[in-house]
């Protein structure tokens, strides 16, 4: 995340941003989160399948 995106998020003004974007934005913010996870756990499958793999032969 950037720097300016990180103030930006930290400074929000709840009053200034409709309920449907900061809605929006905290969706987002989930679900960056939870495909970062995503990603995470899917390089881990990969290692474990070549150390598998590896294994057998």
């Amino acid at each position: 995340m950037s720097t300016l995106n990180k103030w930006v998020t930290a400074h929000r003004d709840t009053d200034v941003l409709p309920k449907k974007d900061l809605d929006l934005a905290k969706e987002n913010d989930r679900l960056r989160r939870e495909n970062r996870l995503l990603k995470e756990e899917r390089e881990i499958l990969k290692t474990a399948t070549q150390f598998f793999a590896g294994l057998k032969q």
